[in-house]
């Protein structure tokens, strides 16, 4: 049975309604409960429209709501405010607490018909669109709390969505939670702020818990505002970082790459957010072409590895020092990357600890560790391929060279 819930304490009201609403099927009911009773009959009935009577206290009316509101995150209702006479200002708080529609006492039976089916409209579209998610969660196409895309399959889901054309002249955003604030981060207050900035227009990939892009139908600079205001309803220690890039008729592979390669320029810079731009383009080429032979070999090599210094050895090497650079006494910390070579190192006086990564060609990157005036039995020279610069490996390495040191400069301190 499909109910109409009517809240009031009215009589009046009561009969007046029972007159006007046009049951549109045998199984639809109307039933009547006072504000002090609504709660229990919701429950019982689980309503498909409530119609609320503006209480004389506005108070109790607006608590209602706010009630109803939550309830409906897990069911298909929607709330009608019944009015005696329209109030504006009143009624803009009343959709911000979450009605859905409004009439009022003295409309005409036509007219209180044409609320209920769009009401009626409504919910068979929530109904639909709870289905539609359901079926997306089960296939792994988005994540079951908030229906974002997961990573895996936003390839094929936005690339669905820019072949309809109706995302020219958009923007594709990427943002970041700092490294460091990842032990105080909330993923759910991070879910919620998003969900209350963006649109249904909207798309959102969940890259992992700390990790969004943003499919929005506006411009840089409007993508631009939604990342300020995000950012502005989030405790200001996440230090959250954003990579903007105009879509411009790409794919999104390539659009990805270029956004993540912005969002890598604001956290070398420290900055709040970069907009890819044409400087940028070099660094953002294809990843390794394996087959590649003869004279072409060196070329795509060097594109490859271009790519890992923009991706994953600068990150890293900014985000350790970062995080090392308070706990290695009154050493200061350096580093640089520029065409030659990736220099990591350590300083204390005449004394110097460096790790140098130099590409000489192909598919093998050296990296020479030491630890010059300490006499150390750790230098040493490694050879990784192409392949095995990865997030996890490089930053192996780094944190175990600073480990390093801090073992020796403690001795050193001890003697």
């Amino acid at each position: 049975m499909d109910t109409i819930l009517l809240v009031t304490n009215s009589d009046e009201v009561k009969n007046s309604l029972q007159d006007k609403v046009v049951l549109l099927r045998d199984t639809d009911k109307l039933i009547s409960v006072n504000y002090e009773n609504y709660g229990e009959v919701f429950e019982e009935f689980n309503p498909y429209i409530v119609i609320l009577d503006e209480n004389i206290d506005r108070e109790k009316t607006i608590d209602v709501l706010k009630h109803l509101n939550i309830k409906k995150s897990v069911s298909n209702t929607t709330v009608i405010l019944l009015m005696k006479n329209k109030d504006d200002d009143f009624l803009l708080r009343a959709y911000d607490e979450g009605a859905d529609e409004y009439m009022l006492i003295d409309y005409s039976p036509a007219e209180v018909l044409i609320r209920i089916v769009n009401c009626i409209r409504k919910v068979q579209l929530k109904t639909k669109l709870l289905r539609c998610e359901t079926a997306m969660e089960f296939c792994g196409v988005t994540e079951q709390k908030s229906a974002f895309y997961t990573s895996k399959a936003a390839e094929d889901m936005i690339n669905v969505e820019l072949s309809k054309n109706n995302y020219n002249g958009a923007c594709y955003v990427i943002i970041s939670v700092d490294d460091d604030a990842k032990k105080i981060y909330s993923y759910e207050k991070m879910r919620m702020v998003i969900k209350s900035y963006l649109r249904t227009t909207d798309v959102v990939v969940a890259y992992t818990p700390s990790k969004f892009g943003f499919l929005l139908k506006t411009d840089v600079s409007g993508a631009v505002t939604v990342f300020k205001r995000i950012k502005d309803s989030l405790p200001e220690e996440w230090n959250l970082k954003a990579g903007l890039v105009a879509i411009g008729g790409m794919k999104f592979n390539e659009i990805n790459k270029k956004a993540l390669s912005a969002l890598n320029e604001a956290g070398l810079n420290d900055d709040r957010y970069s907009i890819y731009s044409d400087k940028q383009k070099e660094n953002t080429e294809n990843w390794l072409v394996e087959e590649a032979q003869d004279s072409k070999v060196y070329k795509f090599y060097k594109k490859a590895f271009d790519k890992k210094i923009e991706n994953i050895i600068s990150p890293i090497f900014y985000r350790v020092q970062r995080a090392y650079e308070d706990k290695v006494g009154d050493a200061k910390i350096e580093q640089f990357t520029d065409e030659k070579q990736s220099v990591f190192r350590i300083i204390q006086g005449k004394k110097e600890s460096r790790l140098t990564m130099l590409y000489p060609g192909y598919s093998k990157l050296v990296i020479y560790i030491s630890h010059s005036g300490l006499d150390s039995p750790e230098n040493r020279e490694v050879t990784i391929s192409l392949k095995e610069i990865t997030q996890a490996k490089i930053s192996e390495i780094v944190e175990c060279f600073v480990s390093e040191y801090i073992g020796i400069y403690r001795h050193n301190m001890e003697v």
